[in-house]
């Protein structure tokens, strides 16, 4: 923080929604319960959403809930990044009901038709052979567990196994952006933050990087990675170059006069307050900064603009995963406010979306 300059005061994120918001029910998996859910709600039509690793399924799924459930259904096509990012009104014009599949609901996100979210919660992973691999690693003892959706179930069995072995367990309880305690999202890790001062690392449950990236940005603890399919823990990532890197792209803007705020239209991911709040911090410095608006955001309309740098209020992961996508600088908000110097590039702050 610069001499003389007094905290930032929190931004402030979407309004909650004025009018009721359409239900929202949740399935773990895909089975006679949605369907007769879906049956019960007599819709008129149904859109189905999958995320990436079920597209080649879609179809097939889509005739099964279609018989099953005597609904006419419609397949989204574009790709699906998360439970903030579903089908707006204009994609499946005439459907009253989505069924999302591989998502919880975020219970602060504003949905425009009733929506059965199907957590497609995956039964495999034996809770003593995982701890007997986690305890034969160099991992610490104090550990805070972290978990995907999918293995929302695993996770209590996992953790009373390596409480056996003579660990600690911490499951934090996060913000009202998280359904369950210990989930992961892309956007949010404060069931982790929750438990970080008692914990010497983290574990985290799940397949793929994607979570663990994200939680290495967030807190300040080694964290591991136990995918619960194959039986592998894969040590941490390297967080002290990851936010090197984030801090040469804010010392790298210094000279920047021209900023672009990019803010998604999407209810999930709309932080236009926040960006007006950014707008105004920026203009009382002598900076120009412009409101960007987008739905799905591609790098080819960013192109040939006459603008320094971007700070990205959408999704957070755009900035800090897709960043060499982008011919400019790509900033999240706490990363400007440290250009403004509104907070000091260390300790490093993510992104967290509330």
């Amino acid at each position: 923080m610069a001499p003389g300059t007094a905290p930032a005061p929190p931004l402030s994120e979407a309004s909650p929604p004025v009018a009721p918001t359409p239900a929202a029910l949740v399935f773990p998996t895909f089975d006679t319960a949605l369907f007769e859910a879906v049956r019960a709600g007599r819709h008129r039509k149904v859109v189905l959403q999958v995320p990436a690793g079920l597209v080649r399924n879609a179809h097939d799924l889509a005739a099964t809930l279609r018989e099953a459930a005597g609904v006419p259904v419609v397949v989204a096509t574009r790709p699906c990044f998360g439970a903030c990012d579903f089908p707006s009104l204009d994609e499946a014009q005439g459907a009253d009901a989505a069924v999302v599949l591989g998502h919880a609901p975020i219970p602060n996100v504003r949905r425009n038709r009733v929506t059965y979210f199907v957590e497609m919660r995956d039964p495999l992973g034996d809770p003593e052979t995982l701890a007997a691999t986690v305890a034969a690693a160099t991992v610490p003892r104090r550990l805070g567990l972290v978990v995907s959706v999918q293995h929302l179930d695993l996770a209590p069995r996992l953790a009373d196994a390596l409480r056996a072995r003579g660990f600690e367990v911490a499951v934090g309880s996060g913000d009202r952006r998280l359904a369950y305690p210990g989930q992961a999202l892309g956007c949010n890790y404060t069931s982790a933050e929750a438990v970080a001062d008692v914990v010497d690392a983290f574990l985290f449950l799940g397949t793929g990087r994607f979570h663990p990236l994200g939680l290495a940005f967030a807190v300040d603890r080694p964290v591991w990675s136990l995918d619960p399919r194959q039986g592998t823990l894969e040590p941490p990532i390297d967080r002290a170059t990851l936010v090197a890197k984030r801090q040469l792209l804010v010392a790298s803007c210094r000279e920047a006069k021209r900023f672009g705020l990019l803010v998604s239209s999407f209810p999930g991911q709309d932080r236009s307050a926040m960006a007006l709040a950014l707008q105004r911090r920026a203009r009382e410095r002598g900076l120009e900064a412009e409101l960007l608006v987008f739905d799905r955001l591609d790098a080819r309309d960013l192109v040939g603009r006459d603008l320094d740098a971007y700070v990205n209020t959408a999704c957070p992961r755009i900035a800090l995963d897709d960043a060499g996508l982008y011919e400019r600088p790509m900033l999240t908000p706490p990363e400007f406010l440290m250009l403004l110097g509104e907070l000091p590039l260390a300790p490093y702050r993510f992104d967290t979306y509330h």
